[in-house]
């Protein structure tokens, strides 16, 4: 299997102890990401090891999370690390961007809580990130929502990229437990131009977050500066 790395986490999986698998590769060039050196790959490590790292973890922590880069690449090697913690006893989260819902479908009944990227408006992933894929973000948040798996839809708002407005399309046609508002952060990012583009003002993300909570009922916004927020 191909990983970018394994951490411990607090917050990855709200409300507990987590182990991180990031998994290496991705199909997409989303001009913000905060992964960009795995996006080409990372290093490759046996399943063994990796559920090795879960045994010796186990005592630790609540949960297993496995992230990317697009873990939906490496489906197999997945399946087994979802099926391996779920004999442990441990609960599953899956961070996917949602390109591969047939895929997603097959692996859902393994997964407790799925975190799934919207990148912009379904009609608009052309525009912002160069790849129309809309459709089939659309088609695996429908696989999520129709599963008992919790469900977290989270939007990156880069200045510039998005508009409030965007966002407002966003949360009218999602259907999800929460809808997290992230902060744009140009700290590392694939587009070096984007390294100019300032930071999202927090009160930026609460002033957006407040007039779409009527739609969503539970909205959440993430910074920096004051980590998770319950709008």
């Amino acid at each position: 299997m191909i990983i970018g790395g394994v951490i411990f986490s607090s917050v990855e999986y709200p409300g507990k102890m987590s182990l991180v698998i990031f998994t290496g590769g991705c199909q997409l060039r989303c001009p913000y990401c905060h992964n960009p050196e795995i996006i080409d790959g990372g290093e490759s490590v046996s399943l063994s090891n990796i559920k090795s790292e879960i045994d010796n973890a186990q005592d630790f922590i609540d949960a297993v999370v496995v992230t990317g880069g697009e873990p939906m690449m490496q489906i197999e090697d997945v399946r087994q690390i979802l099926e391996y913690s779920q004999q442990k006893g441990l609960k599953t989260k899956l961070d996917t961007n949602g390109c591969y819902p047939e895929r997603l479908s097959e692996i859902i009944e393994l997964v407790d809580y799925v975190a799934l990227d919207v990148k912009a408006p379904f009609h608009k992933y052309q525009e912002v990130i160069g790849a129309r894929i809309g459709e089939k973000v659309e088609k695996s948040m429908e696989v999520v929502a129709n599963s008992t798996c919790f469900l977290e839809c989270r939007t990156t708002f880069v200045p510039g990229l998005l508009e409030p407005g965007d966002v407002k399309n966003i949360a009218e046609n999602i259907k999800c437990d929460i809808y997290t508002l992230q902060q744009f952060r140009n700290k590392t990012v694939l587009d070096d131009k984007l390294k100019k583009t300032p930071n999202t003002d927090p009160q930026e993300l609460r002033e957006i977050a407040q007039k779409i909570k009527p739609i969503l009922g539970k909205v959440k916004i993430k910074s920096s500066e004051f980590g998770d927020e319950i709008i």
